[in-house]
């Protein structure tokens, strides 16, 4: 029950972005329709059934494999106690930021013609191995990798929330291992699987950059890709535009699906030390299981900083144009994230000052506007309106990058901010009351002091986001205006794999710098407001 005093300013401006939103999704798809009813292309070199089937069945695949691999991950770390698994724990909830692209030119490091495996066996049996970083198989490993570990960690916080009286009950019971995971265990992950199993799908059904660099060719070619192939290679805008639309649709039915499905809770906090131990062979299984999956997850980065690194880094850091990328990347990545913070503020603070369910259900809706509009379908659009408004798209690429960028990490900002700000309505609204505070004394005495690790967390998603992201500019780069992971595609495409790699290498930094630091150094700064 809502106890807050009435703060109309706040639901107001929430009301005002929710619509900004809504209109400027519109235009997109207006831009889009109007694009399909005005051009002239032919779709007959576009074989959509074909690429509707193939992405349902790699994203079905992937979401599959994940959650078996994230169920066995999350039981091992639920049990095991060992130095460093706070480090392991860590690692797996970076997964959500680490770029696609950075894991996929990992795999290929590893498994890829010349990679570690093929040039070890070569030395030792003569023969290389083959080639399974492309294709279908190099695509899924990608995926298991990143949304593998990605559902450890948020299954992991479902192991972690076992209520301690239960666990008491089944140690005085003597309950086995099999037994503790029929009783206590899958009951616990059971309710969170449905949802999470959603969002994988939507994340490899929308997968870019992964299904770029390994799909190996137009048989394994997804929407995404598809439809950045028709506007970049063939500029076929009707192709584009129906592969867009049959996107749409599908991404459209999986979120009205999952609506009706229990939210899946955010899984980036600490985990509580192991309070249950197995058997001798539990044990053992369950150390293969995480030792199997740590390498699985590590293996693909470290070869990318081993790689950046012998590649010869001082020689990228010498050419102009990377230091021209960097400087591109990271004021985008900076402003996406500030712009990302002030929409998902904006629209949660609005949302926890109301207790009409009909409002706050329409104020959390546009924020998951990119669950539907992936991110090449919205650079799509933009760049079609642009083209309308008769805009040169090299003009208008700045804005559209971060504003498309903002809108990519839209949905995640709102489900950090959303829970603790509705928990703070609940428990100081009375307290807010009897002070007497506005709105803005609510803010700075109240709701910021609690919220400064989830104000870090919300700005660290966003600018990770967009600095390992490909989807946008894609469509929008050019010579002059590039970040560092269309520099790094460029580079494959170049063949100057070690400039590519060297790249890479300063993306899994910068990225993992900021994703471990931002929440830290924002929560001392709210520490010392207190």
């Amino acid at each position: 029950m809502l106890t807050l005093p009435d703060r109309p300013y706040r639901v107001a401006t929430a009301i005002g972005l929710a619509l900004a939103i809504v209109g400027l999704i519109t235009l997109v798809l207006w831009a889009i329709l109007a694009a399909a009813t005005g051009s002239e292309g032919s779709m007959s070199q576009v074989d959509v059934p074909h690429l509707l089937r193939m992405t349902s069945i790699q994203a079905g695949l992937s979401t599959i494999l994940s959650l078996a691999v994230g169920v066995a991950l999350a039981w091992a770390l639920n049990r095991l106690r060992f130095p460093g698994r706070d480090l392991v724990v860590g690692l797996f909830a970076s997964a959500i930021v680490t770029p696609g692209m950075v894991v996929a030119f990992g795999l290929l490091s590893i498994w890829g013609r010349n990679g570690w495996i093929n040039r070890a066996s070569e030395a030792v049996l003569g023969f290389p191995l083959g080639n399974p970083a492309f294709g279908l198989s190099g695509i899924l490993l990608a995926h298991v990798i990143l949304d593998g570990a990605f559902a450890a960690r948020i299954l992991l916080a479902r192991l972690d929330a076992i209520p301690a009286a239960s666990l008491k009950t089944g140690q005085s019971l003597a309950l086995t291992a099999r037994q503790r995971f029929a009783i206590l265990d899958w009951p616990a992950m059971r309710g969170t699987l449905p949802g999470l199993a959603a969002i994988i799908f939507l994340l490899a059904f929308t997968s870019f950059p992964i299904v770029l660099l390994l799909g190996g060719g137009p048989a394994n070619q997804t929407l995404e890709v598809a439809i950045y192939a028709a506007v970049r290679q063939d500029f076929d805008l009707t192709a584009a535009v129906y592969l867009a639309l049959t996107q749409i649709a599908v991404c459209s039915g999986v979120i009205l699906m999952a609506a009706a499905l229990a939210p899946v809770p955010t899984g980036l906090g600490p985990s509580r030390a192991p309070r249950w131990r197995d058997g001798a062979m539990a044990l053992t299984v369950q150390s293969l299981v995480l030792l199997i999956g740590t390498i699985g997850f590590v293996l693909p980065l470290l070869s990318v900083l081993i790689d950046g690194i012998s590649a010869g880094i001082m020689s990228l850091l010498a050419q102009p144009a990377f230091w021209q990328a960097c400087l591109t990347s990271l004021t985008i990545g900076v402003t996406s994230a500030l712009l990302t913070l002030a929409l998902a503020l904006g629209l949660a603070l609005g949302r926890a000052a109301t207790p009409n369910g009909v409002t706050r259900t329409a104020l959390g809706m546009p924020a998951f506007a990119y669950l539907a509009v992936p991110a090449v379908v919205l650079s799509l659009g933009f760049f079609l309106l642009v083209r309308a408004l008769g805009i040169a798209p090299a003009v208008a690429a700045p804005y559209v990058v971060i504003l498309a960028n903002s809108l990519l990490a839209l949905p995640f900002a709102v489900a950090t901010l959303g829970p603790p700000l509705d928990a703070i309505a609940r428990s100081r609204g009375k307290l807010v009351r009897a002070l007497g505070l506005t709105g803005r004394q609510q803010f700075m005495a109240i709701e910021y002091p609690l919220l400064g690790k989830d104000i870090g967390v919300t700005l660290a998603l966003s600018f990770c986001f967009s600095l390992g992201d490909l989807g946008v500019i894609a469509l929008f780069g050019t010579q002059d205006f590039q970040t560092l992971p269309l520099m790094m595609f460029r580079a494959l495409g170049s063949y100057r794999s070690n400039d590519a790699a060297a790249i890479a290498a300063l993306l899994l930094v910068g990225t993992l710098v900021a994703f471990v630091g931002l929440p830290r150094l924002f929560e001392r700064i709210a520490n010392v407001a207190r």
